[in-house]
């Protein structure tokens, strides 16, 4: 399949900011697209070459690729350079000095999708002596055969920033109109932008669709067997151990009764840890740990895979790995972030940071999925299975009883407690009610990232106010809430402390992540989520979201997070009227 295609929808898609015409251009695409193109094809769509779960990158700086555009187009570096600092966007910057270079181009070849998945492909697994100069060599190639538009994406790709506005939610409608057209009797309206859907059975088939992908975690994979198998394929799909699946989420309440209005009485109560949240997999001799945003963290948590092996039988255990200290006190998350980033001193940083396991959900026992089990079952099972590290639980119809519980959460050094339906199922990647969280303070926000200004006089060579969103699920982007400059060193933290972050760490993390470059003010791709604590929430003009986070303050990084997990707009919301509802 040739590029020139993709690259089309890619322009069609930019071009309007219509959720329902990009649907409509997306799944009029994809069901034109080859079977044997189709993973690669839409993974490109989204401008991944591996699916979410794959941590491997592209890994290619913004610095490399104006090399490469200079090398492709025989056109000086420094002008490269003044045209990325002008224009600000490096896709566009391509694409006008591709233009200058076709002019005088006499033969070339047409790129296709599978040599753009390639190229792309093979910068990932690039190391060693030369790494540079190979890279260059890859992406030179391609823009020297690409065309003015295909060099804009091919380099907006490799930054892993297409900008054309395509969410998650906007990915599983595509599905559906696509493939299921017919039995839905969806007709789109170009000139109303709207539809004429059997509403009813549009929100179940997005369901069945929604589902698959929070199994599989691969919206390219979902789409194939959409394609392929139907509806019935989407059905079939099922948990298999030692793949990640997206983890079922929670709401918050305001206290104990809320919480009992929110979930029914009887409840189950469980302490609410300050760990990172892990997904355990068994099958067979192999053990695999990912974090909830599903990234592999077995290497670094050696001493959970020992105590994981002596327990028989294949599952799926959601647990929280908490640090301890030598009293058996639980540590708060930025005592143990580290090891999940760690690549070296493995086995020291296991004996310098201990963790404890504290399973409190089971998803798959032994060739069997128990998502659509009751809660209750699933814990009697996990009683069974592992109760040397089963979590603290409680379950009572009593406000005192679990007032009680709850402070002795708190005194033991948790944020609070988890509250749940005993009868609930487990819904990966959802808030759905089944369960909620009770915290004691002002509800933080984890935000992530998307801007940020250079300091002045002695922070001058730091990134020192950084501009934060939260995701608008309703328009699959991220929405501005402010700027923090507060809660950050001004000198880098000791080695082994990450209780904090400094501006200098700040600065190293994003430097890679710039996508645009203007003088003083940078944007950077939306990756590095951190917790913010604030003194209210306001309305706002300022900001996209409408609200504005008063005086925040950056608590600690969470790696933990993917910006997918991060807080959302009508979460704001709900913070936004709770605590007004506090003031009174």
């Amino acid at each position: 399949m040739q590029y020139s295609l993709l690259a089309d929808v890619y322009q069609k898609l930019e071009s309007t900011a219509k959720r329902l015409k990009k649907i409509k251009v997306l799944s009029d695409f994809i069901k034109s697209v080859p079977e044997d193109d189709f993973e690669q094809v839409f993974l490109l769509v989204q401008g991944k070459i591996f699916p979410d779960f794959d941590e491997r990158k592209i890994g290619v700086a913004s610095k490399i690729l104006c090399k490469a555009i200079a090398l492709a187009t025989g056109i000086d570096i420094s002008v490269v350079l003044d045209e990325w600092k002008r224009i600000g966007d490096l896709g566009e910057v391509a694409e006008k000095l591709c233009a200058k270079k076709t002019q005088s181009t006499l033969f070339q070849k047409s790129l296709t999708v599978k040599k753009v998945f390639s190229n792309l492909q093979k910068l990932a697994f690039l190391e060693g002596e030369g790494t540079v100069d190979k890279k260059i060599a890859l992406v030179s190639e391609l823009l020297t055969c690409a065309s003015p538009l295909e060099a804009k994406y091919v380099i907006r790709t490799i930054l892993e920033d297409l900008r054309v506005g395509l969410g998650e939610g906007t990915l599983r409608d595509s599905i559906l109109w696509a493939f299921f057209s017919e039995e839905l009797g969806l007709e789109y309206l170009d000139e109303k932008n709207e539809i004429v859907v059997n509403r009813e059975k549009y929100n179940e088939f997005s369901e069945i669709v929604q589902s698959a992908y929070d199994v599989l975690v691969d919206f390219a994979v979902v789409a194939l067997i959409a394609k392929t198998k139907g509806l019935n394929g989407l059905k079939s799909v099922e948990l298999s151990p030692g793949k990640p699946v997206k983890v079922m989420l929670y709401q918050k309440a305001v206290s104990i009764p809320d919480a009992f209005d929110k979930v029914g009485r009887p409840a189950a109560f469980e302490f609410k840890y300050d760990g990172f949240m892990a997904l355990i997999n068994k099958k067979g001799n192999e053990i695999r740990l990912f974090t909830r945003r599903l990234e592999d963290v077995t290497r670094q948590f050696p001493d959970v895979v020992e105590k994981i092996r002596n327990i028989n039988g294949d599952f799926i255990l959601n647990a929280e790995i908490v640090g301890v200290d030598s009293n058996g006190r639980y540590l708060p998350f930025q005592k143990i972030s580290q090891r999940i980033k760690r690549k070296y001193d493995i086995e020291l940083m296991a004996k310098k940071f201990p963790v404890v396991i504290n399973v409190f959900d089971i998803l798959f026992f032994n060739g069997k999925s128990l998502l659509n089990e009751p809660f209750v079952k699933r814990r009697k099972i996990l009683e069974t299975l592992c109760p040397e590290i089963l979590a603290v639980q409680l379950v009572t119809d009593n406000d005192f009883e679990a007032e009680r519980f709850y402070k002795k959460s708190l005194a033991a050094g948790n944020e609070g407690v988890m509250v749940k339906n005993l009868n609930g199922v487990y819904k990966p990647g959802s808030r759905v009610g089944y369960g909620v969280k009770v915290k004691p303070v002002m509800e933080t926000v984890d935000a992530v990232i998307v801007a940020a200004e250079w300091g002045e006089g002695k922070r001058s060579d730091w990134l020192a106010s950084f501009t934060i969103a939260v995701l608008d699920k309703d328009s699959d982007s991220f929405v501005e809430i402010g700027k923090v400059g507060t809660g950050i060193k001004e000198k880098d933290v000791n080695k082994g402390d990450d209780s904090s972050v400094s501006f200098n760490q700040l600065t190293e993390l994003l430097k890679p992540l710039i996508i645009e470059d203007k003088g003083k003010e940078v944007r950077v791709k939306p990756e590095i989520v951190i917790e913010v604590n604030y003194e209210e929430i306001q309305k706002s003009n300022n900001y996209g979201s409408g609200f504005a986070l008063r005086f925040p303050r950056l608590i600690k990084l969470r790696p933990d997070r993917s910006i997918k997990d991060i807080t959302t707009l009508d979460e704001l919301e709900i913070f936004f009227r709770d605590q007004r509802g506090r003031n009174k």
